[in-house]
């Protein structure tokens, strides 16, 4: 049995009649045995009041001696198939037997203990003997024909009826409900068949709120997630070509023209094929680094680091390059801010890239500011300048590979991974990195570490 629904209806069919037989059972005996305990205590009132009628007539138990009151009506069979006669005895108020039963012959004197368990039979409120019945426990309906047979009959079979009913609605619902949780599961499987053949991006129905509810949502994310991923990694290949392409092109057109002798070799022509190798060089790099963080392997040498001492090397290092500019380079942060355990080369990555590309978008007189401030038991490092800002368009994109707001700068040197980059580097210290800008105000670049 290969199938889920089959398997759920069968297990759902014999949790059913298990169930079933096991209530019809245990009703059967439980309505058997109180069915007994109702007739015992209303046999036994009948005969205490018939025999108070038969002392209240005849004013003694002369006449009773060998012979018996009217019978009590209906009967009901004894352990033995005795009748009604036998299950009871007559004392009088001496405790000597005056109608014997079953256990105790005529005449028979019963001792205290047997008299403890006699129910005394009273006549204008006083004791005029005692009936002790019998200890053996009545067969109700053992008497075929009788309304007791008849009585539990009828309960017996409609304990029987209700257990096929339950065994057939047990079938009806186990079917409907493994047909209700096995049908995500077959489109879930069709889905998972047709992404092997390579059909990505494929959506099922989240038809629960369940764990299969559940499942089906998991698998929908997984399946945008991987065909982005695809996408990305497509775009990725048609990019990292575009820009491999751009500097071969240059170093083969000037080597070509240099064997072929239509060019001079003059350091000029050596300076620019030596740029576009070093371009090379970088681009390789950078993916060889983008490499090593996707896979956690991006090796970090950590020791604890004051966040100032990080801003003020970067200030330093990009110093001449803003004077040149005629930009302001300032660096602002509380020299007893908590230390950070940092990679301070990673980190200086980081930052020199930020402040290069502020340095680049930001006119002459403007200004460039490096902060720190520490909240919340984390550290943030800030990167703002008074450039050009970023459009809103853009701002979503700006840390995916490859991806440049302005498609006309193409051939400036720089491999359009620098963020992508500083976005890996922070993320493998634990951190964040965001952005916030304004078009014609400035850029704000925010990196959040933990102390």
């Amino acid at each position: 049995m290969r199938s889920l629904a089959a398997k759920l209806t069968l297990a759902f069919l014999i949790v059913g009649i298990a169930g079933a037989l096991l209530v019809a059972l245990f009703m059967s005996n439980q309505t058997q045995r109180a069915f007994d305990r109702f007739v015992l205590q209303s046999y036994q009132r009948q005969i205490i009041d018939r025999l108070q009628a038969y002392y209240e007539t005849s004013g003694s138990w002369e006449e009773i001696t060998g012979a018996a009151p009217p019978r009590v009506s209906p009967r009901y069979g004894g352990p033995h198939g005795g009748d009604s006669l036998d299950l009871f005895t007559v004392a009088n108020t001496e405790g000597q037997v005056i109608l014997a039963g079953q256990q105790y012959p005529l005449g028979r004197q019963l001792d205290s203990k047997e008299l403890a368990r006699a129910v005394p039979i009273e006549v204008a409120g006083r004791n005029v003997g005692w009936v002790l019945f019998s200890e053996q426990p009545l067969r109700v309906g053992s008497v075929a024909g009788s309304l007791e047979a008849d009585f539990l009959s009828s309960m017996r079979r409609a304990l029987i009826y209700g257990a096929f009913a339950a065994m057939l609605l047990a079938l009806m619902l186990g079917a409907f409900l493994a047909r209700t949780i096995s049908r995500p599961i077959r489109e879930l499987t069709t889905a998972t068949q047709q992404m092997a053949s390579g059909k990505l991006g494929i959506q099922v129905p989240v038809r629960t709120n369940d764990e299969v509810g559940e499942l089906a949502s998991a698998f929908n994310q997984m399946s945008s997630d991987l065909a982005q991923a695809t996408q990305s990694r497509r775009q990725m290949t048609a990019d990292i070509a575009h820009d491999l392409r751009t500097p071969l092109s240059v170093i083969l057109g000037y080597t070509e023209a240099l064997s072929d002798d239509k060019l001079a070799g003059t350091r000029e022509t050596y300076e620019v094929m030596h740029s576009e190798a070093q371009h090379l060089s970088h681009l390789i790099d950078d993916l060889r680094l983008l490499s090593l963080a996707d896979t956690g392997e991006l090796p970090l040498t950590l020791r604890r680091v004051a966040p100032v001492e990080l801003l003020e090397r970067t200030a330093a290092s990009h110093q001449p390059q803003a004077a040149k500019k005629h930009i302001e380079l300032l660096v602002a942060a509380a020299p007893t801010l908590p230390e950070i355990n940092v990679d301070p080369e990673r980190m200086a990555q980081v930052l020199n890239n930020l402040v290069g590309n502020a340095l680049r978008h930001t006119p002459r007189d403007g200004r460039i500011t490096l902060s720190a401030a520490g909240k919340n038991g984390a550290v943030t490092l800030a990167v703002a300048d008074t450039g050009q800002g970023i459009s809103a368009e853009d701002l979503p994109y700006i840390f995916n590979r490859f991806y440049r707001g302005d498609q006309a700068r193409q051939q400036n040197g720089e491999s359009g991974l620098g963020l992508a980059i500083a976005r890996s580097i922070v993320q493998a210290h634990g951190g964040k990195i965001a952005v916030d800008s304004t078009v014609g105000d400035g850029t704000t670049f925010t990196i959040t570490l933990p102390v």
